[in-house]
């Protein structure tokens, strides 16, 4: 990590949904909070509480210095709305298998 720089990781036990529209794309009781310095909070939903059957993989990539590599899944009326970082760095290991959503309703 750089000097200053800093992301934690821990359960939480809030209940997060990922609405669009009128469509919930994901619901869960598990997600992981994720916090980075200079970043805003952002919950990793695991993929089994996501609608990937409404989700297309968009082709887009970024790569994080921190984090690794994201991929991008998007809507037809919404490019790149969710990411995942696959095979993310090992300091972030936990983040694997997870996706993240820009807009979450945290309940």
């Amino acid at each position: 990590m750089t000097t200053g720089h800093r992301i934690t990781i821990e359960r939480s036990g809030r209940h997060v949904r990922v609405v669009h529209g009128e469509q919930v794309l994901a619901e869960s009781e598990r997600p992981l909070v994720l916090r980075e310095t200079g970043c805003p909070e952002r919950f990793y939903i695991p993929a089994e509480d996501v609608r990937l059957d409404l989700l297309t993989p968009s082709g887009s990539q970024t790569y994080c210095p921190f984090k690794g590599t994201a991929s991008y899944w998007s809507l037809p009326d919404a490019a790149d709305l969710v990411w995942a970082y696959p095979d993310p760095k090992p300091d972030v290991a936990e983040i694997k298998d997870h996706l993240c959503f820009y807009e979450v309703e945290v309940m």
